[in-house]
């Protein structure tokens, strides 16, 4: 593994963003490059770990299956076709950033790959846990502390704010805080801010996680920057 880089950043990039209901958004892709390749310009001793969801694909494929067995689909088979789908769009990805990128998407963690490429591409890995997790499992290999979570919303609220109008937006919260909030128990396709598992194994290794809109990308420059931004700081 290089010891070039400074510092090394995990990137959890929400799959909603990239296939928010069947169709790629290229929109996002084009700002995601964009972003990346400034900020790879600018900060040269900085290595960046994007680890990449599922998004609508895998409910598209549970749907399907559901509708010929005229059942649910077990939890395993529901997780696995999420894990599919994040490598379909971790490969995406990594074909966006294959002049910079590390040839091979990580998939495995209980190896560590010796990766020195700028971008590390990372996918699902096993039933019981969402891409955040792996995002987790990245940082308990690599040594870093904090995630950075891109998603659909601006920050964490104190309840859903799709339910209730009164939901509140909040800065920072403690680990038990947000598990108070989502629960312990991870379901297949759930719609979190971050994975109850995953947040109970971040808070066993003490990582943070910032929670941010990657729908804002002047946002998202702003946190890089050390500059106020609009977001969630789990710690």
């Amino acid at each position: 593994m290089s010891n070039n880089y400074k510092e090394r950043i995990v990137i959890s990039v929400g799959g909603s963003l990239i296939v928010p209901n069947g169709g790629v958004n290229t929109t996002f892709l084009t700002q995601l490059n964009t972003f990346m390749r400034k900020q790879l310009a600018n900060h040269p001793d900085r290595q960046f770990f994007l680890v990449v969801g599922g998004g609508s694909t895998a409910r598209h494929y549970r749907d399907a299956g559901r509708d010929v067995i005229g059942h649910d689909l077990t939890r395993d088979d529901l997780d696995y076709l999420g894990i599919h789908a994040t490598k379909l769009n971790a490969h995406l990805v990594r074909t966006i950033f294959r002049d910079v990128a590390h040839p091979y998407i990580i998939k495995h963690y209980e190896i560590i790959r010796k990766v020195s490429e700028p971008v590390v591409v990372a996918a699902g890995w096993k039933p019981g846990w969402s891409t955040d997790y792996c995002a987790i499992l990245l940082c308990q290999d690599y040594d870093m502390k904090t995630v950075v979570n891109l998603t659909n919303i601006t920050q964490v609220y104190d309840k859903d704010p799709n339910k209730y109008p009164d939901a509140k937006p909040i800065e920072k919260l403690s680990w038990a805080e947000f598990r108070k909030l989502v629960g312990e128990e991870w379901v297949p396709g759930m719609n979190s801010p971050f994975d109850p598992v995953a947040a109970k194994k971040a808070s066993e290794l003490g990582i943070s996680v910032v929670v941010i809109s990657g729908e804002d990308f002047e946002n998202v420059e702003n946190y890089f920057d050390g500059k106020p931004f609009i977001g969630t700081t789990i710690q």
